[in-house]
C-alpha cells in the first residue's frame, strides 16, 4: 500500500525518515513491505553448497579451451559490459 507523505503522522514520518536516513517531502509517497528472512543455513548444509560450486567450476575448467590471459581479460570485460554498458576496465 501507498501512503502520501502529507498524511502521515509526524510520528510516523520521523520514523520513516530514520529508517531511509533522508527527509520526507509532502509531495513524496511512502510504501513498505515485510520480507521474510531466509532460513539459516547450517555450517554443514553452506559446505555442501560450496563444496557443489566448486565441482562444477571444476567441471567447467575441464571443458574450457587453453586460451590467452588477454583473451581471457577480453571475456570477462564482454560480459561485464553485457550486464553494465558503461563499464570501462581500470588500465
Amino acid at each position: 500500500m501507498i501512503h502520501k507523505a502529507a498524511d502521515l503522522s509526524e510520528d510516523q514520518k520521523l520514523a520513516i525518515e530514520s529508517l531511509i536516513g533522508q527527509r520526507l517531502s509532502e509531495q513524496d509517497n511512502v510504501s513498505a513491505r515485510r520480507l521474510p528472512s531466509p532460513p539459516e543455513l547450517s555450517a554443514e548444509r553452506r559446505q555442501e553448497i560450496a563444496d557443489g560450486v566448486r565441482r562444477y567450476f571444476a567441471q567447467v575448467d575441464a571443458q574450457r579451451q587453453p586460451m590467452s590471459e588477454a583473451e581471457a581479460e577480453d571475456v570477462i570485460t564482454e560480459a561485464l559490459r553485457s550486464v553494465n554498458p558503461g563499464y570501462r576496465p581500470i588500465t
